[in-house]
């Protein structure tokens, strides 16, 4: 069932056309990986769907309703920027933990920030859920740490629990390993390859080709802001249609 309808997004900075009529789809339980050159737009499209940024056209559906209208002034309020933002979540390429909470307190934070006049027993409840995912990402004994004292791919960790303890429709990735050493960037990969055997929802912007061919449904190719090349993940990386997939595929692998 398709859960994401992305219509004419475009966005420009500084009279730069960054979007240009971005158009895709997603459907429930699919991943889908985002690659291309740094500058493409890849980064600008994440954050106009975490409303970080607002598209300056286009429309975005959520479930087949409307959800987003770049024309509509009422959906750029504070209020309903709130709540949209619940319904996606965001992993950061440099983590973006709060650095005066351990891994628990971060995760736990923006659920009770949604809590309304919530009891004890609410926020006990999220704790208890702000453990488990912890458990689930392997970090059981690492709950009471602060940043500082968590690695690279902890922290990345982290930051993916913190992401689903909202509950999002779709959890989007930027990048996710960009800043980790080799070895770390295989544990945290492994923690998305989990996500996606569950058939989590993601989007996922990422220069790990293998990866994307592996663990994702399909591929969107983007460059200069525009979709050049979209399909199922093995045809793709395999075998492009587009000239200009090819020939940023082929550059990747001789710089790898």
């Amino acid at each position: 069932m398709q859960i994401l309808e992305v219509r004419s997004l475009k966005k420009s900075f500084d009279n730069t056309e960054v979007l240009s009529d971005i158009s895709f789809t997603l459907d429930e339980g699919q991943t889908l990986s985002i690659i291309g050159s740094s500058g493409s737009g890849k980064t600008t499209l994440l954050r106009c769907l975490n409303f970080l940024e607002f598209a300056d056209s286009g429309l975005i559906l959520l479930r087949g309703q409307k959800f987003f209208d770049a024309n509509d002034a009422a959906d750029r309020s504070d209020k309903a920027v709130r709540e949209k933002t619940r319904h996606f979540g965001l992993v950061f390429q440099s983590f973006n933990l709060f650095p005066q909470y351990t891994a628990l307190e971060n995760v736990c934070l923006a659920p009770k920030l949604h809590l309304e006049k919530g009891s004890k027993e609410e926020e006990r409840a999220i704790e208890e859920e702000g453990r488990i995912l912890l458990d689930q990402m392997g970090l059981s004994d690492r709950m009471d740490h602060y940043p500082h004292q968590l690695s690279g791919g902890q922290k990345q960790r982290v930051s993916i629990a913190r992401a689903m303890a909202m509950h999002p429709d779709i959890l989007c990735f930027d990048e996710p390993t960009s800043a980790l050493d080799p070895e770390l960037t295989g544990e945290v990969l492994r923690v998305i390859k989990g996500l996606a055997a569950k058939n989590t929802t993601m989007i996922i912007v990422t220069h790990e080709m293998s990866f994307a061919r592996d663990v994702s449904d399909e591929i969107i190719f983007m460059d200069n802001g525009v979709i050049v090349e979209k399909g199922p993940a093995k045809d793709v990386i395999d075998s492009p249609r587009n000239e200009r997939t090819r020939q940023f595929l082929e550059n990747y692998s001789r710089n790898a």
